[in-house]
């Protein structure tokens, strides 16, 4: 059986899951705080027909041999920390990252990491997300609060009612990781601690690397639809040319089949 038709199935399996993992990157154009994903290929065994320097005579050596491929599979799927563009909101809890970290977010009984900068009040005046999870360490704002300020460096203060000093009611922790490429996804713009991430690092924003908070700012994701339409049609004909070596491996093979006709 010719080798090409199993070497061009592993193309196109390979395409399908470039084009899942673009079609993703696309449907989250708009989340804030969104990675974006990127399909790492790396080439499969090799037969060695002829083995390079092998001898060909007493005195000269093979120089090149002769090694065929046998396709091609995903090494890993990453994510793009690179930073997103700001967006001005305007509204008092929206806080972004510029730089280097993570919030930190009490999720199901575990912490979660997020870049999502969009921070809601929940019935107690806590500062939580979109889905009601809690800020770690917690932030409980004052109900008589007229105003909420937070520093570059997570300091948040309130003035409240007619008084015109600012007290300050939490600070905000801003965790990083040796390889943050490492994290696992696991939805709601959330990010887990893994062996491959190394471990969490907290620290204040603004110091040891760390970045500061910007508030009345939300993350925009860092998809690039453009960049992501090219690479979808890249991908499309990549399917297509491995789909066409399979017809030709057919036709090849058809022909062998008609020799005795």
């Amino acid at each position: 059986m010719l080798r090409s038709l199993y070497s061009a199935a592993t193309g196109m399996e390979a395409q399908q899951l470039n084009v899942d993992a673009i079609s993703n990157n696309i449907a989250n154009v708009n989340t804030t705080g969104y990675k974006r994903s990127r399909v790492d290929f790396q080439d499969l065994l090799y037969q060695i027909l002829k083995e390079p320097g092998s001898a060909s005579s007493t005195d000269t050596t093979v120089p090149t041999g002769i090694q065929v491929g046998l396709g091609v599979r995903p090494a890993g799927v990453g994510k793009n920390f690179s930073q997103g563009d700001f967006q001005q909101t305007g509204n008092e809890l929206d806080m972004a990252i510029e730089g280097k970290g993570f919030f930190q977010v009490s999720y199901l009984g575990n912490t979660a990491y997020t870049r999502a900068s969009s921070w809601k009040l929940n019935q107690n005046g806590q500062i939580v997300t979109s889905d009601g999870f809690l800020l770690d360490p917690p932030i409980t704002i004052p109900s008589d609060t007229v105003r909420t300020s937070i520093g570059a460096d997570g300091t948040v203060s309130v003035r409240q009612g007619s008084n015109t000093v600012e007290n300050v009611v939490g600070n905000i922790v801003v965790a990083s990781f040796p390889n943050p490429a490492g994290l696992i996804a696991v939805g709601r713009n959330f990010y887990r601690e893994s062996d491959a991430s190394g471990a969490v690092i907290t620290g204040t924003p603004g110091q040891d690397g760390l970045g500061t908070i910007a508030q009345g700012y939300v993350e925009s994701s860092n998809v690039s639809v453009v960049e992501e339409m090219v690479n979808m049609i890249v991908a499309q004909r990549a399917y297509e040319a491995n789909s066409k070596a399979i017809t030709t491996s057919d036709e090849m093979l058809q022909a062998a089949n008609n020799l005795k006709r």
